[in-house]
């Protein structure tokens, strides 16, 4: 792309890193002191009546400080990265148009990815191949998917981190079009991007992240999920979420609720240095700061105002 036509795309600020790094309350914070409109990239977020389970903000944050992409869809729906694309780039948008500063938040690094660096021209899913293939990770886990990624395309099995959501669209392209995501052509994004990627050691995210697990636990996430199962008891998407899925096994009885919380830990620990790798090799205007939570709140400050310029 040439100099000119990338002075011509505006340059939009992402506030990323691994979960539980305080990402949502930073935002928040800038939202009261700058005009700012918050888009969601959070692939859970998207999903109406699972709050505690993905520390979604409250109504009343949501009202203080405009969100997008999030209460998007039932948990029952399901949603490719194209579809978010789509309405991430709408809402960037308007908040332009608004004359509100867009800054995207979040930790699904496939989702901010698409956004900075262009998107793969794929298929609308097909639920009917998609069904399928949920039900095999259901009888057999991941790994036999996984395996026949590796086989096509190494570089795709890297880019799904294990993600049962994006193993199981990466096949479902493979299947139908014989052609693997990483080689179908890719259109350019219509936006620039400064991220700033909040990287706190992992001795001080350890302790957070159980910390949050039992924070839900205690704010009802039992609750919440008994109450999802009840009202869409077809959710094969929204239930492979940490946490939803745990919790679906003891209600199911197939493990005691102290059982689900240590899954929910590992797994969460686990997503946590998955997102650590990931952002390692973010590419793009990248501003890495060693810190989360309230110690990193004068550099996210410092650069977001930096970033608004265009000088970061």
């Amino acid at each position: 792309m040439s100099d000119v036509k990338q002075q011509l795309r505006p340059v939009i600020p992402v506030l990323t890193g691994p979960t539980a790094t305080g990402k949502t309350e930073l935002a928040l914070r800038l939202g009261q002191m700058f005009p700012t409109a918050v888009i969601s990239a959070d692939a859970s977020m998207v999903y109406r009546g699972m709050d505690v389970g993905t520390a979604k903000p409250s109504a009343a944050e949501r009202q203080q400080v405009k969100h997008y992409l999030i209460d998007l869809l039932l948990p029952s729906q399901t949603f490719s990265v194209s579809e978010y694309l789509r309405h991430a780039e709408e809402a960037i948008r308007q908040a332009l148009e608004q004359g509100q500063i867009p800054l995207v938040v979040g930790g699904t690094g496939y989702y901010i990815r698409a956004l900075s660096e262009g998107l793969y021209e794929l298929p609308e899913p097909d639920p009917v191949l998609q069904a399928e293939l949920w039900e095999a990770v259901e009888a057999q886990g991941i790994e036999p998917l996984l395996s026949e990624l590796e086989a096509a395309s190494p570089e795709d099995a890297r880019r799904v981190q294990r993600n049962p959501r994006r193993i199981v669209r990466a096949i479902e392209i493979l299947r139908r079009t014989g052609t693997p995501p990483a080689r179908i052509s890719q259109r350019e994004p219509l936006f620039q991007y400064q991220k700033l990627i909040l990287w706190p050691a992992w001795e001080w995210l350890l302790p957070r992240l159980e910390a949050r697990v039992e924070r839900m636990l205690e704010q009802g996430l039992v609750q919440e999920v008994e109450q999802l199962l009840a009202t869409y008891p077809q959710m094969p998407t929204a239930l492979q979420s940490i946490g939803y899925k745990e919790v679906t096994s003891y209600l199911r009885g197939e493990c005691t609720l102290l059982q689900a919380q240590h899954s929910i830990i590992k797994a969460t620990r686990g997503y946590a240095k998955r997102q650590y790798t990931w952002f390692r090799k973010e590419p793009g205007n990248v501003t890495f700061l060693p810190s989360g939570g309230e110690a990193a709140w004068a550099g996210v400050r410092d650069w977001f105002e930096k970033a608004i310029k265009n000088k970061a």
